[in-house]
């Protein structure tokens, strides 16, 4: 008997044991990872932003009963003294001619003259949602009234604007009322008024939203989108995002789930995404939301895998934001089970890389 109990025992640890492997397999490159907050008022976040202004790190979500619901605001955690701050709602639930909508989709840009806008979208669902901001003078400690933006323009839908070479802010911006069509706003003054590109797509063949931007230098741009195709579909510009090419799907996989990326000083491409390719007939191209990857590029067609953030199969790990900071670092904020934020600092140096073959993440 005191034999078996051995033996149950040594199985058991060598379980463990190839657990805890397993949790460490693409994990190099980490420096730290931890939750932006463990307590809140509020049950259900979605949908995290990360900028950096001269004060720090700042992060914004939308936080309340669940998403949609009339509670849901805009909430911000600053990075002070190595320690996030306790959540801050800084955008109620709006009332707009008598009714109560919810707030949705935050995104933070910090300007070069030193400003930082809280760009977010208010209405009962985004197929009727409409623009708005918020501006910070000190980086995020105190905010202005919210603004409404112009009418068609709705800002950066998801992920961060990009400030292009020749000095316009450009954001990707879609719509689901219609179909789901990707335009993108330009902006000469820093998001203070802006002109609408696009749609850049008709929703018969694709239907995408939610664009990010990469920056090939010289004008080049390309954006990758999230699709009800399977994969990320794909668009690009050579003259500063006045036109694109037609759209494509890329060899990466997706399960209409938003996805961020940003171009690394050093010319490399980053991504953040779930590596997840639903099967055929998927209604909507739709798949779980596990588990939440991260790939490099030198030329952002042929991707390498480089961690692996969340492969748990309990719940959802998902739409990510990720910049580079001025001291090289990569910082990621995203969804968390619908219960928090998680956030994850990266040293893009030390990133282990392994091509990925048409696509398939390797074993």
């Amino acid at each position: 008997m005191k034999k078996l109990a051995i033996t149950v025992l040594m199985l058991s640890l060598i379980g463990i044991g190839e657990l805890w492997a397993q949790s460490d397999q693409w994990k190099e490159g980490i420096v730290e990872e931890e939750f932006i907050y463990k307590e809140a008022p509020f049950p259900s976040a979605h949908a995290a932003t990360i900028e950096e202004t001269e004060q720090g790190l700042i992060a914004a979500w939308f936080g309340g009963t669940d998403e949609g619901d009339d509670d849901v605001g805009i909430w911000i955690s600053r990075l002070q003294d190595g320690a996030w701050t306790a959540p801050e709602e800084v955008v109620t639930s709006v009332e707009d001619e008598g009714k109560q909508y919810p707030s949705w989709n935050p995104v933070l840009y910090h300007t070069p003259n030193g400003q930082t806008k809280l760009f977010y979208k208010v209405g009962p669902s985004p197929s009727t949602w409409w623009g708005m901001v918020i501006t910070s003078d000190d980086g995020g400690e105190t905010w202005s009234k919210p603004e409404k933006l112009s009418e068609s323009i709705l800002g950066p839908i998801k992920n961060k604007p990009v400030l292009l070479e020749n000095g316009d802010l450009l954001a990707g911006s879609s719509t689901e009322d219609n179909g789901w069509k990707v335009h993108m706003e330009l902006s000469p003054d820093f998001g203070e008024t802006w002109t609408k590109v696009g749609p850049l797509n008709e929703g018969d063949e694709f239907q995408i939203i939610q664009p990010t931007i990469l920056s090939h230098g010289d004008g080049t741009l390309q954006i990758l989108a999230r699709s009800q195709s399977r994969a990320i579909v794909e668009s690009w510009s050579q003259d500063y995002g006045q036109s694109w090419s037609p759209m494509k799907k890329s060899t990466l996989p997706n399960n209409n789930s938003g996805l961020d990326a940003v171009t690394l000083d050093d010319g490399r491409h980053l991504l953040v995404y779930n590596h997840v390719r639903p099967p055929e007939g998927a209604e909507r191209g739709k798949a779980e939301r596990t588990p939440l990857n991260v790939a490099v590029s030198e030329d952002g067609e042929a991707w390498s895998a480089a961690l692996v953030l969340e492969d748990s199969k309990i719940s959802q790990y998902s739409y990510p934001s990720v910049i580079q900071s001025k001291d090289g670092m990569v910082h990621i904020v995203y969804t968390w089970r619908r219960e928090r934020i998680k956030y994850v600092k990266v040293d893009p140096s030390k990133l282990d890389l392994h091509a990925m073959e048409q696509g398939h993440w390797p074993d």
